[in-house]
């Protein structure tokens, strides 16, 4: 539909078909993972509060867990564009951009910073969520 993870405050989603207008309005957590081969979502795209990531700006979570995620759903429900994206998964994993929140991405480098530094992650997100 046209407004897709609206009002999204957590977990994650892939979307494998085309999204409409107005995609991501009022997402404050979470992470979208869109298969995005035509290079529409950018023009679909509700940015007030999100940010557009290509497949180059991923991690290796990012990578392992959409993989991963795929082949559940392609076992899981014979999805022919999940069986077709994994098919040629060097070709087609381009072609997914990861859409997530700012303040929700400013909170999780908070949290591995603070992780990190041995400082307490609760008082780093209080941080993040007030600056």
């Amino acid at each position: 539909g046209d407004h897709g993870c609206e009002y999204m405050t957590g977990g994650k989603v892939v979307v494998l078909g085309r999204t409409g207008r107005n995609f991501a309005a009022g997402m404050s957590g979470g992470i979208a993972y869109v298969y995005d081969p035509n290079a529409e979502l950018p023009g679909r795209l509700n940015t007030d509060m999100v940010e557009l990531d290509s497949f180059d700006d991923f991690d290796g979570d990012d990578i392992s867990w959409l993989r991963g995620i795929l082949a559940a759903h392609a076992e899981a429900t014979d999805s022919a564009p999940a069986q077709a994206i994994l098919a040629d998964w060097e070709t087609h994993r381009h072609h997914f951009v990861k859409v997530m929140p700012r303040d929700y991405r400013r909170v999780l480098a908070a949290v591995a910073e603070a992780k990190a530094s041995g400082a307490d992650p609760n008082e780093a997100i209080m941080a993040a969520a007030h600056g």
